[in-house]
């Protein structure tokens, strides 16, 4: 007999399938009365497929599913989940950590690219007609320019490795120094931000870091400085963000990811100097494919009685 899982959101359709056949999998998003679901599968259900952009894996669902024993999250991040209570009901958990480090460091220097060479509004500016009619802006180069990376952690290196082979200078802040990386480290943000020419966020989202962007830091990074997040939404204040970018408090950003999604501020939809992605730091066929294969690889060996090969957190807590 077939265990089975309750999937939150949707992997790649091979994945999905791949899973279905060795699983029975009930697809909760994609149900007419969910919360009946739930009550009607609590008891079979074993493990959890969960997304980062689906539904949320919450207390009272973890409480409500008795033999669940394992969440597997289609994602790097864990915010969508309450890791406190699964923890404290001794369900392991997973993730996908590294797999969108690459694609995701690429994102955050095309959105640099984006903003400083005005990629953006050069499309806009022949797709219209302009070109020969009235002069383009000049944009900014990247070489020689010092980029700030808020967190040095796979995806902050990853950006870090890619920034040198443009010649440029890198800073970094975050909990500790790391002796072994050859870059600048500050352990004060706003001292970082105002050294920097461009701040790039890449750390970790939660209440640790939220608004760890704000009107100081802004304020610091100054009226030609640029702000890229590839991180999460609540890293930045958006508030604050608003105000510097209509004051010239900073010349612009680019943003892949908000606090609200998919909701974006109207004000920012409207500002040229502002460019904005629809979180796809790590959106592409082969890295969501290779998340697929690796949430399923972690199920089964959960259910074969082998270690996981990717446990959230990566050292195991013991549950209270």
């Amino acid at each position: 007999m077939k265990k089975t899982i309750l999937a939150l959101g949707a992997m790649l359709t091979a994945e999905m399938e791949d899973l279905e056949r060795k699983y029975h999998l009930v697809r909760l998003w994609k149900e007419p009365e969910p919360e009946k679901t739930l009550k009607t599968v609590a008891q079979d259900v074993v493990a959890i497929l969960s997304t980062f952009n689906g539904m949320s894996v919450t207390k009272q669902m973890i409480e409500a599913l008795p033999n669940l024993e394992i969440i597997a999250q289609f994602g790097a991040g864990m915010n969508n989940i309450d890791v406190e209570a699964a923890m404290h009901r001794g369900v392991v958990m997973t993730s996908t950590p590294d797999v969108p480090t690459n694609d995701t460091a690429d994102t955050a220097l095309a959105l640099m690219l984006s903003v400083l060479r005005r990629i953006v509004e050069a499309d806009v500016y022949v797709r219209v007609g302009k070109w020969g009619s009235s002069p383009f802006p000049m944009g900014s180069s990247l070489g020689g320019k010092t980029i700030g990376i808020i967190g040095m952690g796979r995806i902050g290196q990853a950006i870090a490795r890619r920034a040198a082979a443009f010649e440029m200078k890198i800073a970094y802040f975050g909990p500790r120094e790391k002796p072994h990386l050859p870059y600048h480290f500050y352990s004060d943000l706003e001292d970082m931000a105002r050294a920097v020419d461009i701040l790039i966020c890449a750390c970790p989202g939660g209440e640790e870091t939220r608004h760890i962007v704000n009107a100081r830091i802004l304020k610091a990074l100054g009226p030609k400085g640029i702000l890229i997040n590839v991180a999460r939404g609540s890293v930045v204040d958006t508030e604050s963000l608003l105000a510097a970018l209509t004051h010239k408090d900073i010349a612009g950003a680019g943003l892949d990811v908000y606090e609200n999604e998919p909701i974006v501020p109207p004000a920012l939809i409207s500002m040229d100097n502002v460019v904005l992605l629809p979180h796809i730091g790590g959106h592409t066929l082969e890295t969501k494919s290779a998340m697929g294969q690796l949430v399923i690889a972690n199920i089964n060996a959960h259910f074969k009685g082998e270690q996981l090969l990717t446990p959230y957190p990566s050292t195991p807590v013991r549950a209270a």
